[in-house]
């Protein structure tokens, strides 16, 4: 039986089409990021509703044949294979099988299949009796139902908005983080109401006619402390009265008490919540820009390039310049851009990501280099050096691009000093105020340039001037007319901005600039 059990759990573990259905599942009912996953949430959202609609609309009316059958068996099918792959994915017996399979036969132990099933079940059983679970359970009950008191169990599919609905969710979140507080609150609530409740009942019981049973005595008690009113019980005895006076001050406090915490905590989270919408617009997007740290150069940047920046979010972990981008009308979340978790919000393997790692610290920079390059080889790196005996740890840590403010500012200064009119004409050049312009025509694998040398291309016809090329980590300077262009190399051209467009024109489709 060990050996037949090991033997198919083999095959599910080698299995490509098992690991791929079970991790589309997985993706499907937990990560947020998946495409299916809000068609998902929006069908398991309409099933819920129409199905109670169908409940309430029975009261009154004789429902159609049809439309009592999918309530009874279409949508508790769909309940029910929710729940069974819930409960699938919640953990992998192949996976235990074989790796403690592995670990007796490294340790030379006896291999107890049999152990590792009822570990693996009483895993699934945890999870069978999490709150969550039974609500998905109690929700297909209604499949089930020969007696008609089994309906009020579609009432249980409306807690099931809990886990699709995501102001729902981020609701009990908050609610959450000021668990203590409130159950403190309750507990003390709970003893105003019954200790309320029994001296109502010791002292009225006899005098009051409404007051027959404790429980009359605990159901005034509650109205009265809600501040609700009913006015079908009321006190008949000026202690009575006196009880309720107190209660009904209480009730007050209580409720403000509660409030207030409510309120805190939504203001405690209302930063996060912001933040985590913008990381998910972001996510949307094909590619956008990452700026760590909002300093000087940054600022420099996002003026310049404003209007080319669309899809761009600043992260820095100082509130006041945080608070300064936005003003600036630039998006920004304060938090820790050297943080693993932070970076890893970001969607790096169906987006095109860039980050600027900008911030004024050296250390700071390497950090955030080395989280994004953990997470992802494919994000575009740009990270800001300011000690200059600093670029080969950068280059270790995968910087893509370095740069040196210092040294650039500096030889710029001299430049100006010694040769204001070259100085004059490099800035208009980079800065696009002059005549010629300066682009990157980048190549790709399948363009129609790659292969082919730099003399079939016409530069000269085009009116351009071709400065050089960027060759992985070397630049050459106007290389010779018969070097062959290959893939992923940058071409540098200057010139106008109409011989650009005439360039780009004739070579369409087979560059991207």
């Amino acid at each position: 039986m060990n050996r037949l059990i090991v033997y198919f759990a083999l095959l599910l573990y080698h299995s490509r089409r098992y690991k791929k259905a079970k991790q589309f599942a997985r993706d499907l009912l937990f990560d947020q990021n998946n495409i299916y996953k809000k068609y998902f949430d929006l069908t398991i959202i309409f099933l819920v509703i129409t199905s109670v609609f169908i409940l309430i609309y029975e009261v009154k009316h004789e429902v159609p044949r049809w439309l009592d059958n999918y309530d009874i068996y279409f949508v508790s099918i769909v309940f029910a294979i929710e729940y069974m792959l819930r409960l699938w994915v919640h953990n992998d017996l192949s996976v235990m099988i074989i790796n403690e399979y592995n670990d007796a036969k490294f340790l030379g132990k006896d291999f107890n299949v049999f152990r590792v099933l009822k570990k693996g079940l009483y895993q699934k059983l945890k999870y069978m009796i999490t709150p969550s679970a039974i609500v998905d359970l109690l929700a297909i009950l209604p499949a089930y139902r020969p007696l008609r008191i089994l309906r009020v169990f579609i009432l249980f599919r409306v807690f099931k908005l809990l886990r699709y609905t995501k102001s729902i969710n981020q609701f009990v979140d908050v609610i959450t983080t000021k668990k203590f507080e409130l159950l403190t609150l309750l507990f003390l609530l709970f003893f105003i109401v019954f200790t309320s409740g029994i001296a109502i009942y010791i002292l009225e019981a006899d005098k009051n006619p409404h007051i027959h049973t404790l429980f009359d005595g605990i159901y005034w008690a509650v109205v009265t402390v809600a501040t609700v009113g009913y006015g079908d019980i009321a006190p008949v005895t000026d202690v009575g009265r006196a009880i309720s006076i107190l209660i009904i001050i209480s009730g007050i406090a209580m409720i403000s008490f509660v409030t207030s915490i409510i309120v805190s905590a939504f203001s405690e989270r209302l930063y996060e919540i912001k933040e985590h919408k913008v990381v998910t617009e972001l996510n949307k997007s094909r590619s956008f820009l990452v700026i760590c740290g909002y300093g000087q150069l940054a600022k420099m940047f996002l003026r310049q390039n404003r209007k080319n920046i669309d899809n761009h979010v600043i992260i820095d972990n100082n509130l006041q310049r945080v608070i300064e981008a936005k003003k600036s009308g630039y998006v920004a979340i304060h938090d820790n851009a050297s943080s693993y978790a932070t970076m890893s919000k970001f969607d790096a393997e169906n987006s095109d990501i860039t980050v600027l790692a900008l911030t004024a610290s050296d250390v700071e920079n390497i950090y955030i280099a080395l989280n994004v390059r953990s997470i992802s080889r494919k994000i575009r790196l740009v990270g800001r050096v300011n000690d200059p005996e600093n670029i080969d740890k950068f280059r270790h840590a995968g910087v893509d691009e370095i740069l040196i403010p210092n040294i650039v500012a500096n030889t710029m200064v001299y430049t100006a000093i010694t040769q204001p009119t070259m100085y004059k004409a490099i800035h208009a050049i980079l800065t696009g105020k002059g005549v010629a312009n300066i682009d990157e025509i980048h190549v790709h694998q399948s363009h129609g340039i790659a292969g082919r040398a730099i003399k079939e291309l016409h530069f000269k016809e085009s009116k351009l001037l071709f400065i050089g090329i960027q060759r992985e980590k070397e630049f050459i300077f106007n290389p010779p007319s018969s070097e062959i262009i290959q893939p992923h190399d940058i071409l540098l051209v200057m010139g106008r901005k109409i011989s650009l467009d005439y360039f780009k024109s004739i070579h369409k489709g087979n560059i991207n600039v």
